[in-house]
């Protein structure tokens, strides 16, 4: 690795990071530095390679023909250095790294990990709270659990279940419902950073959302999901998150409809690695305790009020 030896580092970073992201903002970012700093360690690497990467064009970078060539395998070689480090993190073969949204995990998976741990002796989880998406590529993530309509690229993705969307209340609110138009009268607790829509239940009944009084307002899933249990308005929910108040009677379903939103729940793997026995051990357990859950949804649909349509 002599030839390694003549270029910093550090500038082999900068180079990989402003190829792959785009920016020197961003690269920066990255690497916690300034954008002049990265800036000047792409001149000094520039200067020991003895070729340009990158041409200024006014305040941007635009990659040359040897550049490309160079920055593919930069970034190769750095996603094997990180893979190496993320190994040296984790046992590989008795500790599970899921990356989850909060809301799935506190509402329907930590649930449920007792019945995992009790199927699997010895194997330990580690849950990353998040809804950022990860490169399992690139990062210490075994497994990643996600929300959406199935299209990230570079990973590979096996759909769960279909997303559905229905209204639920507590029980005292659902004596003064009997028919899908009584929700317009009644107050809603909304979930602010849902992109979910009342319409698309709503219309099944040709109504719209634009009548609906208003109600309180959350930043949080979970904090609405409360409010509804509280009796402060009827709420939108779907599968995974409405699932423990409605089997205990907590919430109701008010009708047997359901809605589904277009998005799914995804296992989002590593396309480029082999799939280990604990993914795929992890995969089938969380394909049946799906499975499970649809079933019970469909018993309480069964017991819903049914709407004359």
């Amino acid at each position: 690795m002599k030839e390694l030896n003549r270029i910093h580092l550090n500038g082999l970073r900068a180079l990989e990071a402003v190829g792959r992201l785009g920016t020197l903002a961003r690269a920066a970012g990255e690497l916690g530095v300034s954008a002049g700093a990265v800036s000047q360690q792409i001149i000094k690497t520039e200067a020991q390679l003895g070729r340009p990467v990158f041409v200024r064009k006014g305040r941007g970078l635009t990659v040359t023909d040897f550049g490309e060539r160079f920055l593919a395998r930069l970034t190769a070689g750095f996603r094997t250095l990180d893979e190496a480090v993320a190994s040296a993190q984790r046992h590989a073969d008795t500790v599970l790294t899921i990356s989850v949204a909060p809301v799935f995990a506190s509402k329907w998976l930590v649930p449920r990990l007792d019945r995992y741990s009790r199927a699997n002796p010895g194997m330990r989880l580690r849950l990353d709270a998040t809804v950022d998406l990860v490169d399992p590529d690139v990062s210490d993530i075994d497994v990643a659990i996600r929300v959406g309509p199935g299209e990230w690229p570079n990973v590979k993705l096996d759909k769960l279940l279909d997303q559905e969307v229905f209204p639920v209340c507590a029980p005292e609110l659902a004596a003064r419902i009997a028919e899908p138009a009584d929700l317009l009268g009644l107050p809603v607790v909304f979930d602010s950073n849902s992109v979910l829509k009342w319409d698309s239940w709503l219309g099944l009944f040709g109504l719209s959302e634009k009548d609906m009084q208003g109600g309180s307002s959350f930043t949080d899933a979970a904090l609405a999901l409360d409010a509804a249990i509280a009796g402060q308005g009827v709420m939108l929910a779907w599968q995974t998150l409405a699932y423990y108040p409605l089997k205990t009677g907590a919430l109701v379903m008010p009708f047997r409809e359901r809605a589904r939103t277009g998005n799914s729940y995804w296992l989002v793997t590593s396309s480029t690695r082999r799939e280990e026995p604990k993914v795929a051990r992890f995969k089938n357990w969380l394909r049946a305790e799906l499975a499970e859950t649809e079933r019970d949804f469909e018993l309480l649909a069964q017991n819903a009020a049914v709407p004359r349509l």
